[in-house]
């Protein structure tokens, strides 16, 4: 009821302005046009009524395109704001589950523990500590040097290649030009998570091969896993491809392609980002 009455309460306002501007535009013409130029016929005050209102109307016209180009650009602008915001929030709230301090100190703490024989197993927990560092520490600005999200990919498939047997083909490649830019921090990971997710367990070869290439201002990640037919069915999309896909939309928008090829024995995202 109250909004109702602001309405009624300015239309009416608006309805005086332009009859007070027609009014006046009205005495001025007639005191210019008909008495100091001496034109006879135009010294009724009723003579420009008809112009001078298309004249109010345009100008009315005009200020409520312009106050609807502001109230849609100032809406526009707050909702990237707030779906920026609630990026970063989700963000910091995963940062937030745990000390990172008291973990990088248990890490060290087990890391002196091990055998200093055993070198495999110092090297893997210290790629895990790197990828750790990576994740709370490095990825706090909007884009980090491709050099360092590559390490951490890398880190994330030398992990994953000391889980799976001799029945797993693991091929990840990075191509020469992949270098000297930056990207959004952690775009990548959720397909590569997906990919070891979803792998085939067959006795036969199950392959994965993870390709990064970067052709003029174009970087592409192609990722290719062997999937069992059950895969779809037990395993629907997780919430990370989903977040990937907001983030995506958010920060590469019509700056992206993403292609899913998905098949009864295999599954292939290639996502294409322009960064010039």
């Amino acid at each position: 009821m109250p909004n109702k009455k602001k309405i009624a309460t300015y239309v009416f306002l608006l309805g005086v302005a332009m009859a007070g501007y027609v009014l006046l535009k009205n005495i001025h013409d007639v005191y210019l046009q008909g008495y100091v130029l001496g034109d006879i016929g135009k010294r009724s005050i009723l003579y420009d009524t008809y112009y001078n209102f298309s004249i109010a109307l345009f100008y009315l016209a005009f200020h409520v395109a312009l106050q609807l180009s502001k109230e849609w650009y100032f809406q526009r602008e707050l909702i990237r704001k707030m779906e920026v915001e609630k990026l970063t929030s989700e963000l910091e709230y995963l940062k937030a589950q745990i000390n990172p301090h008291f973990v990088f100190n248990s890490i060290n703490t087990i890391y002196f523990q091990i055998d200093k024989q055993n070198t495999s197993a110092r090297e893997t927990l210290s790629a895990f500590s790197d990828m750790l560092r990576y994740q709370l520490y490095e990825c706090n600005g909007k884009e980090i040097a491709i050099e360092k999200e590559i390490l951490y990919l890398k880190n994330y498939v030398d992990l994953q290649r000391m889980r799976k047997n001799e029945n797993y083909a693991i091929e990840f490649r990075v191509g020469e030009d992949v270098k000297g830019f930056t990207v959004s921090p952690l775009l990548f990971i959720p397909f590569l998570e997906n990919a070891f997710k979803h792998v085939s367990h067959t006795p036969n070869k199950n392959e994965i091969r993870i390709r990064i290439d970067k052709l003029d201002n174009q970087i592409k990640l192609s990722i290719f896993n062997t999937k069992e037919n059950k895969t779809l069915a037990n395993h629907p999309a997780g919430i990370g491809l989903k977040n990937v896909q907001r983030r995506l939309d958010l920060l590469y928008k019509d700056r992206h392609s993403l292609v899913i090829d998905n098949r009864a024995d295999s599954y292939e995202v290639t996502l294409s980002l322009r960064i010039g």
